[in-house]
């Protein structure tokens, strides 16, 4: 078998996993006692259909898929004002996490329906939260895997349980709504907002109550980070990443959106690009414009 090293914690390509999957390759870690299962977790999702990622999970799924639900395992929606859809009890996440098959030596790969932002980028972000950094994004999601001839399974994978997983959620990597606030004075380029560029401006909102942004953001939606369904070049994304942020160290730089979802499909792209060290205000726009006296600014 090939070994792979090292463990892989941005993207992954089809062929790769499909390799590791059918026992080509061995994932090795000088920290692992031995060679590394790897765990495929479907992460598709809708924000229109809440039923449509189980639904697209149980139609078809990369064999030994376990499929992770948005709204029931990624968010809390039990928690009010921290928008529509509030991190999830770092506790439960854990639980949830064993019973996915997942241990601290896991090498996890997760999926959506293709570019990774709906909601395979914050199910990679949620386990780097808690501690788990082999975890890799599926680069193209399913569409790519098929599009590359692979087979998909049905129903649902059955995966040996693991304890729930020795950790917890690095809340200083996430940035509070008190934060955002403290800091709206601040030089632009902090603050960056994933959301499509009419959102931003306050054109239109499907989703929210009110329309704009949080004064002093910048708008550098996520869908220019992706070509064809996959994360673009990483020197290509360096150069305009670095441009919106300017002069700011990317550990300052904090990260937005509608809800936390697709920031964190913008920091896998910053990852990608070498930007280390952004963080994550998982509140974002719906959990900011649930105080009325909130400050909005709209244009570009």
């Amino acid at each position: 078998m090939k070994p792979i090293d090292p463990p892989w914690t941005t993207l992954v390509d089809v062929a790769t996993l499909a390799a590791a999957l059918d026992g080509d390759v061995r994932v090795v870690d000088a920290r692992a006692t031995a060679s590394t299962v790897v765990r495929v977790v479907d992460a598709r999702a809708a924000l229109a259909d809440p039923q449509a990622g189980a639904g697209q999970y149980a139609a078809g799924h990369i064999p030994r898929a376990v499929h992770a639900d948005l709204n029931q395992d990624l968010s809390d929606l039990r928690r009010s004002g921290h928008g529509r859809h509030p991190l999830p009890d770092s506790d439960t996440f854990a639980a949830r996490v064993g019973q996915w098959g997942i241990g601290p030596d896991t090498q996890v790969v997760v999926y959506d329906s293709s570019d990774g932002s709906m909601a395979a980028a914050r199910l990679w972000w949620l386990l780097r939260l808690i501690g788990h950094t082999r975890v890799a994004v599926l680069d193209g999601g399913i569409a790519a895997w098929q599009a590359a001839g692979h087979a998909l399974a049905t129903g649902h994978s059955e995966v040996a349980a693991q304890p729930p997983y020795p950790g917890r959620f690095d809340t200083t990597q996430v940035a509070s709504t008190d934060e955002i606030a403290a800091r709206l004075k601040h030089a632009p380029g902090w603050l960056v907002d994933a959301r499509a560029g009419e959102r931003f401006r306050g054109e239109v909102e499907p989703l929210d109550p009110v329309a704009g942004h949080v004064p002093g953001a910048v708008n550098r939606p996520f869908a220019l980070n992706v070509l064809d369904g996959r994360l673009r070049d990483p020197q290509e994304l360096r150069a305009e990443l670095q441009g919106v942020i300017g002069s700011q160290d990317p550990e300052r730089v904090v990260l937005m959106c509608g809800s936390g979802v697709t920031a964190c499909h913008l920091l896998l792209a910053m990852e990608s690009a070498g930007l280390s060290g952004a963080r994550i205000y998982a509140d974002s726009w719906s959990g900011w414009v649930s105080d009325s006296t909130r400050p909005v600014a709209t244009g570009a």
